[in-house]
């Protein structure tokens, strides 16, 4: 942030949602609205040329969706976080936006206040979801695994999956080796090589990849 300011940039493919979302961000302290796309790839200008805070992104968008747009950004733009603002709240919607790389989830019942808060905690590396959104994480984390040994996705083993599904719980590597009665330079071992196989690139990803394949 420069001057104590946020800088954002807004993504939505309908004009008047566009619209209302920047005129609505304007009137909030500390941000500033400095650019506006209708698409994913009007979106990755925006943000070459900005270099803003935070990226306000749609999900589904003609030429790029808001699901790639999001990897493209915190790929080329590490620095550049993502917070997600979308109509949708289902499971895939949820991980497929946590995987590629967002920080925050809302839906488009938010206010400016929730939509503020989450914007300034995602600058900060920080997550702030809808409770639908929390709720249906926290449901997806209850569920049984139903992987079973031999069928665990791209060559995990069935020690690597457990770490996956623990971590998705929300517990620190220290927790996990006392669940699993190992050390904890084990557990960052299991954890290095699970992230290497699934293309991982921070536990907010892994956790995504363990709800969607069923390993929390």
């Amino acid at each position: 942030m420069s001057d104590g300011v946020l800088r954002v940039v807004v993504v939505d493919d309908q004009q008047l949602v566009r619209e209302g979302l920047t005129a609505l961000l304007e009137l909030t302290e500390g941000v500033t609205v400095v650019g506006a796309a209708g698409d994913g790839a009007r979106a990755l200008d925006l943000v070459a040329e900005h270099r803003p805070d935070v990226v306000l992104m749609d999900l589904r968008m003609p030429v790029l969706d808001g699901i790639a747009a999001t990897a493209q950004v915190r790929e080329r733009f590490p620095e550049v976080a993502v917070v997600v603002l979308t109509t949708y709240a289902d499971d895939e919607s949820i991980a497929g936006a946590l995987a590629a790389g967002a920080c925050g989830y809302l839906t488009k019942d938010a206010g400016r206040a929730e939509i503020g808060m989450a914007l300034r905690a995602a600058a900060t590396g920080h997550g702030l979801f809808d409770p639908v959104v929390a709720a249906r994480l926290v449901e997806a984390m209850a569920r049984p695994a139903q992987v079973v040994a031999d069928r665990l996705p791209d060559g995990l083993t069935q020690r690597e999956a457990e770490v996956l599904g623990q971590l998705a719980s929300g517990r620190t590597n220290a927790e996990i080796a006392a669940a699993l009665f190992v050390a904890e330079t084990t557990i960052k071992t299991h954890t290095n090589n699970a992230f290497a196989k699934i293309g991982a690139r921070n536990r907010t990803e892994a956790a995504a990849y363990a709800i969607r394949h069923r390993l929390a």
